[in-house]
């Protein structure tokens, strides 16, 4: 495994047409906008697992009527399938490509193709308005609540979003694994939210109000969940392999880093957000799964809703 990767304060976002950015609403932070975004990250989780719960139950009952629908006209199926043109072959192919895929790699796509796609509209200047406005977040603005999620998939310059994305893909393999996909999408998406939202309360306790952007608080939950429950598991640092050393100690450095940047005030990155991050990954490593297992009555309810519609 490899790690780098970070979540930046307005120092990366530069002009895209020549005149400068100014930082909007720069100083204290809002009353108003606090209770915002404690209501927003409260609620914003809470739909996360309660959609992951409806996601996991639909794509186990999808699973088992493939099965069943495979076993019953398999052989329909496939002379069917040799019996197609180019573009039958093509998606067949598509298919088994998608199909060799690792559950992270399957998982870690449509975050790169998210995080891509604002990266792409970065670069258009008449979206830049839009991009400032809620792709990144900062306490101070007028907008706050979208912001602080948006902002998770929001990367200006290259080497932030490679880093980033770099770290995802190194990690998210073994969160899948041990927490399955629909609870890792829930714990990234809502772990984006709360590392925005240590980031507001942060500048809000320091009146340093400002702009941030960025995966890497959600990143940061991967990566810490992954240490604390694999934490003898050896890492490595991009470009320095020969180095070594366990997980469980490389999350200790990390987050005693970032704990001293938000001790000293340092603001090239957003320590903060990273320290969030990295807290709920290790509450998720300790209380996730008595946590996730309270979705049963959930799950009992949507099953007994769908099943009554469908009578």
């Amino acid at each position: 495994r490899h790690f780098h990767g970070h979540r930046t304060r307005n120092s990366n976002i530069k002009p895209l047409v020549g005149e400068p950015i100014t930082e909007a609403g720069g100083g204290s932070v809002p009353p108003r906008n606090i209770i915002k975004a404690v209501v927003f990250t409260g609620a914003f989780s809470i739909g996360c697992f309660a959609g992951a719960t409806i996601m996991e139950y639909e794509n186990t009952r999808s699973m088992i009527l493939s099965k069943a629908k495979q076993a019953r006209f398999g052989f329909w199926q496939n002379r069917t399938l040799a019996d197609r043109d180019t573009w039958g072959h093509l998606k067949q192919d598509i298919r088994r490509f998608w199909d060799s895929l690792t559950p992270g790699d399957k998982t870690f796509a449509p975050i790169l193709v998210c995080n891509l796609l604002a990266f792409a509209l970065w670069r258009v200047p008449s979206m830049r308005n839009t991009m400032l406005s809620y792709f990144t977040s900062n306490p101070a603005a007028r907008i706050v609540c979208w912001p602080m999620f948006l902002s998770t998939f929001s990367h200006y310059s290259l080497m932030h979003i490679f880093a980033n994305m770099y770290v995802l893909h190194s990690f998210s393999n073994a969160a899948v694994l041990s927490l399955g996909k629909e609870q890792f999408m829930a714990v990234y998406l809502s772990a984006g939210v709360f590392s925005s939202l240590m980031s507001v309360l942060y500048k809000a306790g320091t009146r340093q109000a400002g702009m941030s952007l960025g995966a890497s608080g959600a990143i940061m939950t991967v990566l810490a969940y992954v240490c604390a429950q694999y934490p003898d598991t050896q890492l490595s640092i991009l470009f320095l392999p020969a180095v070594t050393f366990s997980a469980g100690a490389a999350i200790k450095v990390i987050m005693g880093i970032d704990f001293a940047g938000c001790v000293m005030g340092w603001k090239f990155f957003d320590h903060a957000a990273h320290l969030g991050g990295a807290m709920f990954g290790i509450f998720w490593a300790h209380y996730g799964a008595q946590l996730w297992a309270k979705r049963i009555s959930l799950l009992n309810y949507y099953h007994e809703l769908r099943r009554t519609k469908h009578k």
